[in-house]
C-alpha cells in the first residue's frame, strides 16, 4: 500500500496543474478524495517556493472543483428536490435542504472552505435540485474554493522547508497511506452507488 502511496502521489505530482485540475474534478464530483488537493498544493508550493506557482496550484485546484460542481449540478438539477432521495440518505437530507434553503450562499461557503469530515458534495446536490441559479452555485464555490487552496498556499511559502521536513516523517508516511486507503474504499464505494443509481435510479449514495 505504501508504494501504491508513492506511486498515485507521483502521478499526481508529475501532472503538475493538471493533475491538480483533475483531481479537483474527480474530488468534486463523484470520487472520494479528502484532502487530495490540499495535500498537493501545500506539497508543490513548498517544493518550488513560488507566489506565481502558488497561486497556480491554487487555480487549477479551483477549476477542477469547480468542474466536478458543474457535473453533479446538471445531474442533480435534472432530478430535481424529488429526485435529491436517489443521491443522498433520506437522514440527511432534512438538515442539508434546511441550510441550504435558509441562507444558500454561506452554507455553499462553509462547506466549500471546510475540512472533511464536513460534507461538501452534499450541499452541491441540494442546491442544483433546489434549483439554485447555476451560475451563482459556482461562483460562490469557486471563490470560496480559491481562498481555501490560496490560504493553505500561503502557510506553504511561510513554512515549507519545516512541512517538507514534517512531510518526510514516518507518522505521516502512514497517515497517508491511511489516507490513500480510505479514498481508495470510499471512491469504489460512491462510484458503485452511481452505477446502481443508473441502472435503477433507487438507491441512495452513502456519503
Amino acid at each position: 500500500m505504501k508504494h501504491f502511496t508513492q506511486l498515485l502521489f507521483a502521478f499526481f505530482w508529475h501532472l503538475g496543474g493538471p493533475g491538480l485540475l483533475l483531481l479537483g474534478i474527480l474530488d468534486s464530483s463523484f470520487l472520494f478524495a479528502p484532502l487530495g488537493n490540499d495535500l498537493l498544493v501545500v506539497a508543490m508550493t513548498a517544493h518550488y517556493r513560488s507566489v506565481p506557482g502558488m497561486l497556480y496550484y491554487a487555480g487549477m485546484s479551483t477549476i477542477g472543483s469547480v468542474l466536478g460542481c458543474l457535473l453533479v449540478d446538471v445531474i442533480l438539477r435534472r432530478a430535481g428536490e424529488k429526485g435529491l432521495e436517489h443521491y443522498l440518505p433520506r437522514k440527511r437530507i432534512g438538515y442539508i435542504k434546511a441550510k441550504v434553503e435558509k441562507n444558500a450562499v454561506w452554507a455553499l461557503v462553509v462547506a466549500s472552505i471546510a475540512p472533511p469530515p464536513f460534507p461538501f458534495t452534499p450541499f452541491i446536490m441540494a442546491a442544483a435540485a433546489l434549483q439554485y441559479p447555476r451560475i451563482r452555485l459556482l461562483a460562490v464555490t469557486g471563490v470560496a474554493r480559491m481562498a481555501r487552496f490560496t490560504a493553505l498556499g500561503v502557510l506553504a511559502l511561510l513554512f515549507g522547508r519545516d512541512i517538507l521536513r514534517w512531510a518526510q516523517s514516518g507518522a505521516v508516511q502512514l497517515v497517508l497511506v491511511g489516507l490513500i486507503a480510505l479514498c481508495t474504499v470510499g471512491s469504489v464505494i460512491s462510484v458503485v452507488g452511481w452505477i446502481k443509481r443508473s441502472r435503477h435510479g433507487r438507491q441512495p449514495v452513502r456519503q
